[in-house]
Parts: C-alpha cells; structure tokens; sequence
C-alpha cells in the first residue's frame, strides 16, 4: 500500500477515534469530577457521558448535507473547532451545567469526524478497495475505546481531570494541522450539491417512510441504547459496586476487544449468512442470555461474582458488535439514491433514540445490574418483536 493512502487510512482513523476518546477517556475521572464538581446525585455523573451522544445526534444531521455542499474538508474544520471549544468549556467548568455544555459542544462538533470522514472514504474509494481501507481503518478504530480509559487513567496519575481535556484540545489542534497540511480536498466542486432545507427534509420523510429503513432504524437505535446504559453505568458498576479502583480501565479494556472480535466473526459470517439472519440471531442469543443470566442473578441476590457478570458482559458484546455492524448497513441499504443525506438522517435519529434510552437505563441503578441487565433483555426482545412484525420474518428466528 502507497505512503499517501496510509497516511490517509491513519488520518481518516484519527478523526473518527476523536468521538470515542473524549468518551471512553473520561470513564476514570468521574469519581473525581463528582468531588470536583459537587454532584450530589451519584447518577447524575453519567450525564457527562450521555450529553455528547446528544450533542452527537443533532450534529449528524448537519455535517453530512453541509459537506455535499461546500466539499469535505470546511465541515471539518468547523466541527473540529467546536470540538475544541467544548474542551475548553468543560476544563474550566466549576459545575455540572457548564461541564455538560462543553461535552454537547464535544459531541456536537465530533459528529463531523464521524459523518465527513466516511463520506471522504466513499470519495476516494469504491467496491473491494473501499472494503480493505474501511477494514484497516476499524481495526484502529476498535483499538481505540479499548486503550482510552487506560490513557485516561495515565493523566490522572500526572494530574487531575482537566488535565484530559487540554488533551483534546492539543487532538483537536493536531487535527486540524494535519488536514490542513496533509490532505486534499476530495470533493470536486463540479459534485457539490447545493445545501438545502428543503433536500434534507425530504430525506427524512424518505427515510422514515421506508418500512425497512424505519425498522433498522429504530432497532439499532434500541440496542445502540442499551450500550450507552453499559458506557453511563460502567465506572459506577466496575469501579464502585465490584471496587476494581484504578484497575477498572484495564477489564473495560478488554470488554471492549469483544466488540473487535464480532466486527472480525461478522466479517467471517456475513457472506454465509447475509445481515438479516446474523442480526435476527444475534438478537435472540441477546435476549436468551440475558434471560439466563437473570435467573443467575434471583438466585444469587441480585449480584453475581465480578467474573460471572464480565462473562455475561463479553459474550453480550459479541453479539452487540455483529448488531453494531449490520443493522446500519440494513437501514441505509434501500436508500442508496440518497446515501448521504440518509446515513445522517439514520445516525442522528438512531443516536437520539439511544441517549435516551441510556439516560433512563442510568437514572435507575441503585447499587445492583439489575436496570442494565434487563435494558439488555427488554430492548432485544423488542427488536425480535419489530423485525417480526416489519418483515414478516419469524420464521427465520
């Protein structure tokens, strides 16, 4: 492979790992950002994780259109520099209110690495070659949540949580130096398409009127909502309930490989099987082993041992993972006319969906698994029940 396509797969990577660094980094410090700050309500402090997944949703819907109208690379600047301005906010915050503005801002500039990056991918490349960069891409991309709570668990060791955030500042900085200097435009000015209100609610109607899209749609923003629950829960369930300390970033580390190892079996599976059958019996693996892990948990109190439930977690996440994979890919796959506007009409509405989702499963935990297990179980089986109802597919599960 060329130096100046490796250089584009590491800085196209970079950008889409900006989202989960300023989230999954921020997991050990917000024992401390809750002494910090004076939050009183335990739970509240899951709020600084949620808020940039909504800062997210709204920013989805914007950068995709707007880089179809004036090329990729003005978008990035823009949310890039929104990225750094929420940093700056939340490191000199004094109270939740003025944290949670920063970390919308956070989200709602990150949105443009996520949506702008793929679009340049799609720019650049197309069938098998798109296939092998998006590959080498996720591989770096999967590494990244694993190793971010153990960097951020390293600042805290030289110094105290905004620490963190000037870090972003510096990623946000580096960023926008390395697009300025290191990448060309990739959207000829003869392929703009001018931006407008009007295109972009079509594209909603559009989206929302595809009864397949309208399914994915929801049941990826249902599942995606039982892991924002995990992301907002788990310092409180591992550093707090099952007292790991400092060594909370390294099991949440490898939790996370799980999710890379789906992405790799999806991989494997998906020609031999197709998106619909995998996501079906991904769901109903979901569903059953939440089922038995809850009768685990009656007959043990309403706590199992620190292993049994990052069991049930791990193999949770492999089926998680092959959702996270396909039910986007299903969404997005009968609105090909329309890709752009649809994947930033899908990603906003599905990420929407499951912040509050997350917010709700968090503001319910009172010491025990119980809100994020039966999230788990609920949201599944409701998923199985649309999927049925939608297609017609029951006889498949």
């Amino acid at each position: 492979m060329s130096a100046p396509k490796n250089g584009f797969i590491v800085l196209m990577a970079f950008l889409m790992s900006l989202i989960a660094l300023s989230i999954d980094s921020m997991l050990p410090a917000l024992g401390e950002i809750k002494k910090s700050l004076s939050i009183e309500n335990a739970n509240d402090v899951q709020l600084i994780i949620s808020t940039v997944f909504l800062g997210m949703s709204f920013g989805l819907m914007l950068y995709g259109p707007l880089s179809d109208a004036i090329g990729r690379k003005k978008p990035l600047y823009i949310g890039i520099s929104i990225f750094i301005v929420g940093s700056f906010i939340s490191l000199i915050s004094h109270n939740l209110e003025v944290m949670l503005l920063g970390r919308f801002l956070q989200g709602f500039g990150a949105a443009a690495c996520r949506v702008v990056s793929l679009a340049m991918i799609r720019d650049q490349f197309s069938g098998v070659e798109m296939g092998k960069v998006m590959s080498l891409i996720m591989v770096i991309f999967i590494i990244v949540p694993a190793l971010a709570p153990t960097i951020g668990q390293f600042v805290l060791f030289f110094g105290s949580w905004p620490l963190i955030f000037g870090i972003f500042i510096l990623l946000g900085l580096l960023a926008m130096i390395l697009l300025r200097f290191r990448q060309e435009e990739t959207l000829s000015i003869d392929k703009r398409i001018p931006f407008s209100i009007k295109n972009l609610m079509n594209g909603i109607k559009e989206t929302m009127r595809n009864p397949i899209s309208r399914a994915y749609t929801l049941v990826s923003g249902l599942v995606f909502g039982a892991f924002v629950g995990y992301l907002s829960l788990s310092q409180q369930i591992l550093q707090d309930q099952y007292k790991l300390g400092d060594k909370f970033s390294y099991y949440f580390g490898v939790l996370a490989l799980f999710i890379g190892m789906s992405s790799y079996i999806n991989s494997r599976l998906v020609e031999k099987f197709g998106m619909e059958k995998l996501s079906i019996r991904s769901l109903v693996g979901l569903f059953s082993l939440s089922s038995i892990y809850m009768v685990l948990m009656y007959f043990s109190n309403g706590e199992t041992s620190l292993y049994v439930f990052l069991g049930y977690l791990g193999l949770s996440f492999l089926f998680v993972g092959i959702l996270f994979g396909n039910l986007t890919s299903l969404a997005i796959q009968p609105l090909g006319h329309i890709a752009g506007v649809a994947n930033s009409v899908i990603s906003s509405i599905q990420t929407f969906i499951s912040v509050g989702i997350g917010a709700y499963i968090g503001h319910h935990y009172t010491g025990n698994v119980y809100p994020l297990v039966i999230s788990f179980l609920v949201l599944s089986l409701i998923s199985i029940c649309i999927i049925k109802f939608s297609f017609n597919q029951g006889e498949e599960i």
